[in-house]
C-alpha cells in the first residue's frame, strides 16, 4: 500500500489515497492502529483516506491512532486539500471536503514552488448547545462551568467543532507557570473518559498572552496529547471570546507552531488558517493475517 507522511504545525497523519488503494472497512481500525504505532509501523497520530465525495469534490475518511472513527479534523483537512492539488487530483484551489456528512469548503494558497503553501478553511458554525456537543450539564449552555476531574476543581467552556471539546483556562490552576511544565499526560485522560462526555472529549488547556495571541496544548481523545489540533484552536478562540478574554481573530500557540482562527460573530461562522506540509511518500507491505 503506498502512503504519505504530512502533517500539520506537527499533528501529523498517514494519507492514503483511497481512490488507488482499497481497503476493506473491516481491517482498517486493526490496520489504523498498526501503521500509527511509532515504533512497529509508520507512526502518526492516526490514518485518513482521501476518497472520492458524495457531496463534496472529496471525502477525508479519519481514523485516530486507537483506529476509532473521528467526525473533524482541522489539521488533517488542509492536508489533504495539499494533497488532491500537489498530487494533482484537482487543479483548483478553492475545493470542498466532507468529513462524517460535515462539508467544509477550503481556500489554497500556493508558494513559490507551485505547491500548497497554507490553507483557509471555513470550520463552519460553534455548536454550543451542551445535548449537541454533547456534555451532560445542568444548563443549556456550559460557559466557564465547574468540573472535578481526578479530586481536582476545574472550570471548562465546552464547544463542538464538528467533535466535543473541553477548553480550560490554566490562570487559576498554577500561577505562575509555563504552559509547557502542565503534566497534560496525567490530567488529559482522565478528561477524555470522564462521565459527563458521552462521546469522551478533546481537551485544550489554555494560556491567555493578550487580546489577540493565546497558547495552546491539547489531549485529543483516542491519540493522547498532539503538537496541534485544529478544531481545538478554534474551539479555544470561541471559549476566548466567550469567556471575554480575547477578541475574536487569535492566533494560537501550539506546541508544533501556530494557527490563525476567527470567528466571524456577526455570521457565527469560524475561520481556521495554517500550514500543510508533506513529510515523504512510501510503500507498506500489509499484513497477511489481516
Amino acid at each position: 500500500m503506498k502512503f504519505t507522511k504530512m502533517h500539520g504545525c506537527g499533528n501529523d497523519y498517514i494519507y492514503v489515497n483511497g481512490l488507488k488503494e482499497q481497503i476493506d472497512a473491516k481491517r482498517k481500525p486493526e490496520l489504523v492502529r498498526r501503521l500509527s504505532d511509532r515504533h512497529f509501523g509508520i507512526g502518526g497520530d492516526g490514518v485518513i483516506f482521501i476518497n472520492p465525495g458524495k457531496s463534496a469534490c472529496f471525502e477525508m475518511e479519519m481514523y485516530n491512532a486507537d483506529g476509532t472513527r473521528a467526525q473533524m479534523c482541522g489539521n488533517g483537512i488542509r492536508c489533504v486539500a495539499k494533497y488532491v492539488y500537489d498530487y494533482g487530483l484537482t487543479d483548483q484551489t478553492s475545493i470542498t471536503i466532507e468529513s462524517f456528512g460535515q462539508v467544509k469548503n477550503l481556500d489554497l494558497t500556493l508558494g513559490a514552488d507551485g505547491k500548497v503553501s497554507t490553507v483557509k478553511v471555513t470550520m463552519g458554525m460553534p455548536i454550543l448547545t451542551a445535548s449537541d456537543i454533547p456534555v451532560v450539564s445542568d444548563h443549556e449552555q456550559v460557559i466557564d462551568e465547574e468540573i472535578e476531574v481526578d479530586g481536582q476543581r476545574y472550570r471548562m467552556t465546552c464547544v463542538s467543532m464538528g467533535n466535543p471539546h473541553a477548553v480550560v483556562f490554566l490562570k487559576d490552576v498554577i500561577e505562575p507557570f509555563d504552559i509547557r511544565d502542565f503534566e497534560i499526560d496525567k490530567i488529559g485522560p482522565h478528561f477524555e473518559n470522564h462521565a459527563r462526555f458521552p462521546e469522551r472529549v478533546n481537551t485544550e488547556f489554555v494560556r491567555v498572552l493578550d487580546k489577540n495571541n493565546v497558547q495552546m496544548r491539547v489531549w485529543e481523545r483516542g491519540t493522547g496529547e498532539t503538537l496541534a489540533c485544529g478544531t481545538g484552536c478554534c474551539a479555544t478562540v470561541v471559549a476566548s471570546v466567550l469567556n471575554g478574554l480575547t477578541d475574536t481573530k487569535v492566533t494560537v500557540k501550539v506546541l508544533g507552531g501556530e494557527i490563525l482562527c476567527e470567528w466571524d460573530r456577526a455570521r457565527n461562522v469560524v475561520y481556521m488558517t495554517g500550514p500543510a506540509e508533506t513529510v515523504f511518500d512510501g510503500e507498506i507491505e500489509l499484513w497477511e493475517e489481516m
